[in-house]
């Protein structure tokens, strides 16, 4: 565009010094001396209009010129990786766009512990330069496809999962999968890349993208921003006498954090309610809704200078998937996040137990899977979603025949990203159909499936009776009966939702307590500080 337009300006002066009216000139064609001096006259001014022109585009080309290598500068700025290096890509598939064309997002924000540098070391501790970074923090951020509302579940970094098998795609190093490992250890596999596969084999969520930021990162982004307001109840400072503890040092009530506090604060553990991991990931989820709010709301991010500023430590801090590694794409991606209004961003955590010896969590397993069904299915956390209409079931045009006579094979789908199938789950429900009159019932022995909800399926209209019947008599819901091509007769699938027990209580939508959620426009959030920590 900037080019065009010096063309038209040099094009625009060019024609008027074309229809210069000609030089008047004596009865001999010679020029009369008034003439002469008339078309001196002219000729400068031609000649200046002729140098400003050539000026003018000089400067707007180079003005252009400019705008672009600053924007090389910036996509440069940037670095990249791959989205997913694991070998369980398939595990999680992307969801189905909406009547409307839309699609959710789900962005994974992961924050490294890397001592790669020097001033990661100061701010990190005490870590050889060099060593293998960490997911200090991770956070899955979903968007719903028709923008109206973003939630975001934290993992806590000491949640033991399974880590597939990783190869890095700079080395070509294979990781084995481990089972049982801290969540924090898959960036270590590889890059942000196994982090992303190690989310997606947990909650079946596909993940569209990664962002990753650093200690530093952190440290010049709130000092780009001005500053993030914290809230304290207490006068807090994260020291032990051995030496453990952020450092974080702030009196009771509201301070504006940046640099290193800021780093400090997202990192405390000890000071924060009871220590542990889970409190820090309430403390973060404070930062970043109050991050949330200064965003939208400083007037100062409208003055160029300091949107510049920004762009230049947004694009310095960051590390993303391929798919996201230019400026173009993250501004568009912006505009997405900018469309959710404050009140509809809810942050949770995914819910938990403890490991058998106190040290490190594990996903709670009806909970978790819930919330990560909720995720994939698009529902918004904060319960304001509009009540959807339930699928339409099919009309059954004879009935059902009788309850001994239907012949209903028992699927074991209770297995999850959370939790392995529970052993015998089929057999089980079999002997409580066998024992309401469906005497046809039987087991199906093959391997386990994955559903989080209880579902009967039949391949037929003419066997949508015999399915109604049997989802009547064990209570569950008829959006809940499925008409399918993958089975050959009646067939119950025993989901993630119905683990145990010989009653079924049909699922709602709700999000789990256990998932702490905390809305972004809540301004009182205040951190609890453990008394042997004030001063």
């Amino acid at each position: 565009m900037v080019r065009s337009s010096v063309r038209g300006e040099v094009s625009e002066v060019v024609s008027v010094e074309d229809t210069t009216s000609p030089e008047p000139r004596d009865g001999g064609g010679r020029r009369s001396r008034r003439g002469a001096e008339g078309g001196d006259r002219r000729r400068r001014r031609r000649r200046i209009v002729r140098w400003s022109a050539s000026v003018l585009a000089l400067a707007l080309a180079g003005t252009a010129t400019a705008g672009y290598l600053y924007y090389e500068h910036l996509n440069g700025n940037i670095k990249k990786e791959s989205l997913n290096i694991g070998d369980a890509k398939d595990r999680a598939t992307k969801a189905k766009a909406n009547a409307a064309g839309q699609t959710p997002l789900n962005i994974l924000l992961i924050g490294s512990d890397a001592r790669d540098t020097a001033e990661n070391q100061k701010l990190g501790g005490a870590r050889d330069i060099g060593t293998a970074a960490r997911a200090d923090v991770q956070m899955l951020l979903h968007v719903s496809a028709d923008r109206t509302n973003m939630s975001v579940v934290s993992m806590p970094r000491d949640t033991l999962v399974d880590i597939p098998r990783c190869t890095d795609a700079k080395t070509g190093k294979v990781y084995a999968a481990t089972d049982d490992t801290m969540t924090n250890a898959s960036l270590e596999r590889g890059g942000p890349g196994c982090t992303v596969a190690t989310w997606e084999k947990l909650t079946g969520i596909h993940v569209d993208h990664f962002m990753m930021v650093d200690f530093s990162g952190v440290v010049s982004m709130a000092d780009a921003i001005g500053g993030v307001p914290v809230c304290v109840d207490a006068n807090i400072y994260s020291h032990t006498s051995t030496g453990h503890g952020s450092g974080l040092k702030l009196k009771k009530g509201t301070t504006s954090v940046k640099g290193k506090q800021a780093l400090q604060w997202l990192r405390t553990r000890y000071g924060f309610e009871d220590g542990s991991d889970i409190a820090r990931t309430k403390a973060q989820h404070m930062y970043m809704n109050s991050m949330v709010r200064q965003l939208r709301s400083n007037a100062t991010l409208s003055n160029p200078d300091k949107l510049l500023g920004l762009a230049e430590t947004a694009t310095r801090a960051l590390t993303v998937d391929t798919g996201l590694g230019s400026v173009t794409k993250l501004y568009d991606l912006s505009k997405e996040l900018k469309k959710v209004p404050t009140d509809r961003i809810t942050m949770t955590t995914m819910p938990f137990v403890y490991s058998s010896d106190g040290n490190r969590v594990l996903p709670r397993p009806t909970d978790a899977a819930k919330l990560w069904r909720l995720v994939r299915e698009d529902v918004a956390l904060d319960g304001r979603d509009k009540k959807k209409t339930t699928t339409a079931t099919t009309k059954v045009t004879d009935k059902a025949a009788a309850d001994d006579r239907i012949a209903v094979q028992v699927q074991n789908g209770t297995e999850s990203g959370t939790g392995a199938a529970v052993t015998g789950r089929a057999a089980a429900v079999t002997g409580l159909l066998v024992g309401k009159g469906f005497t046809k019932a039987a087991a199906d022995t093959s391997a386990p499936l994955s559903e989080d909800r209880t579902l009967v399926r039949y391949p037929s209209a003419d066997l949508a009776g015999d399915a109604q019947r049997v989802a009547k008599v064990l209570g569950i819901p008829t959006d809940q009966v499925k008409k399918s091509t993958g089975v050959d007769g009646v067939t119950l699938v025993v989901g993630a939702d119905w683990r145990s027990g010989s009653t079924y209580t049909a699922d709602d939508d709700t999000t789990p307590e256990s998932a702490n959620a905390l809305n972004a426009s809540d301004t009182k959030a205040c951190m609890h500080v453990d008394p042997d920590y004030t001063w």
